[in-house]
């Protein structure tokens, strides 16, 4: 391969690999942006990751692999607010995790901040 076409493909896999992160600077956070996203939570999450984020919902039983307590299990697609955002809107694939992409950018923005909340840590942009 010569050196052109080496950079054509070095440049299409960089264009790839960063498709997956939010390139949208996450709104700063309050406790407004919070509390609807508590709001939500209550509507699309409960189920399976429970009140309090212990991945101990009510359909948890019947999922494999089982939700994720978000207090002390790792996130597999990353733990800052973008990267959770990033999560809700194209899932994760091999678990009953969906894309949420029925809600708007506010909302997800407002669900990731609240998952950080029950993740009980430090907030990180």
């Amino acid at each position: 391969m010569n050196g052109g076409r080496r950079l054509v493909a070095l440049g299409c896999a960089l264009a790839g690999a960063g498709a997956f992160a939010s390139t949208v600077k996450p709104p700063k956070r309050s406790p407004a942006l919070v509390e609807q996203g508590k709001a939500t939570y209550g509507i699309f999450c409960v189920s399976c990751h429970g009140e309090r984020g212990s991945g101990d919902g009510s359909v948890a039983p019947t999922l494999n692999p089982r939700p994720r307590n978000f207090a002390t299990e790792r996130f597999k697609q990353g733990e800052t607010v973008g990267q959770i955002f990033a999560t809700l809107g194209k899932g994760v694939p091999g678990t009953a995790m969906v894309k949420f992409t029925n809600l708007s950018e506010e909302e997800r923005w407002a669900l990731a901040w609240y998952v950080l909340e029950l993740k009980g840590a430090k907030p990180r942009p």
